[in-house]
Formats: structure tokens, sequence, C-alpha cells
């Protein structure tokens, strides 16, 4: 098994040990394939995040945000029955798959259908972060007008 050893990168920067956390964090989620997910973009500022989920139910599955991590975890409730498999190839083991977020992303929707929980991302800038328009002056100063005169 391939690691990645970021020590070096917390000796040669200052500053950036979010970033090298965050690279610890993508290559250790990479080794693990449970569950499948797909990540896509559905606009210029919208994501959708579909994980598959065969066999959950709803009140199995939470999904958290915090500090812009999101958290998807599944845990099955015990079975009780006395089912006795020939092949059991469906896989109903626990799973907690995370996503980094950026910032001003936030959840929208969770649904689920067909084994997939498809979880919609929405990227919302503050109104002073958004650009905006600015007018420019033509630089013809007008005299202010006196109460009670006529424009000339």
């Amino acid at each position: 098994m391939r690691t990645l050893d970021f020590s070096p990168l917390y000796r040669s920067v200052v500053g950036f040990d979010r970033l090298a956390a965050l690279l610890e964090t993508a290559s250790a989620d990479a080794a693990s394939g449970y569950p499948p997910y797909n990540i896509e973009r559905t606009d210029e500022n919208a994501y959708r995040i579909e994980i598959a989920v065969a066999g959950f139910r709803p009140d199995e599955l939470n999904i958290e945000v915090k500090e812009n991590l999101l958290t998807v975890q599944g845990r099955k409730t015990a079975n009780d029955d006395q089912r006795r498999f020939l092949h059991r190839g469906l896989a109903e083991r626990d799973f907690e798959r995370r996503f980094q977020l950026a910032d001003y992303v936030v959840v929208t929707e969770a649904k689920l259908s067909d084994g997939l929980l498809s979880i919609a991302l929405r990227r919302e800038l503050p109104e002073a972060l958004k650009p905006r328009r600015i007018e420019i002056a033509t630089g013809v100063e007008t005299a202010p007008l006196i109460e009670g005169e006529k424009a000339a």
C-alpha cells in the first residue's frame, strides 16, 4: 500500500497546515472504495454527490455538516432474522464518507431513491463577496442649483 509522507511540507511552509491536513485526509479516504460515489457539477454554483447505499433505510443514514466537512454515515441495524445465505454478495457493512466543502458551500437537499443517496450542494456567496457593477462618473461637474433657480 502506498502512503505519502507530508512531513517535509510541514517543515517548509507556514500557515498551510490546513492544506496539508486536507491532503492527508484525501489520501486516506482514497484507500477505501466503499461505498462508491459520484460527484457531479450540475450548474456553475451547484453540485451533487451521489452515494450508492443499497440496502440502507433513511433512518440508518446520517448526514452532518460541521466546519466545512460533510460527513455521511451508514449504520446497519442488527438483523435478527434466522436467514441462511448460500452466497452473500451485498455489502451491508457500516460506512463513513467525508467530503471537504469549500467556503460558502451549503447542503440544500438530500434524497434517497433507488438505492442512491443524492446530496445537493450550492455555493452561496455573501452579497459583500459577489461582483457588483460600479457606475463611472463622466467628470463633468454641474454647479449645484440654488433653490428657486432654473438650470442653464
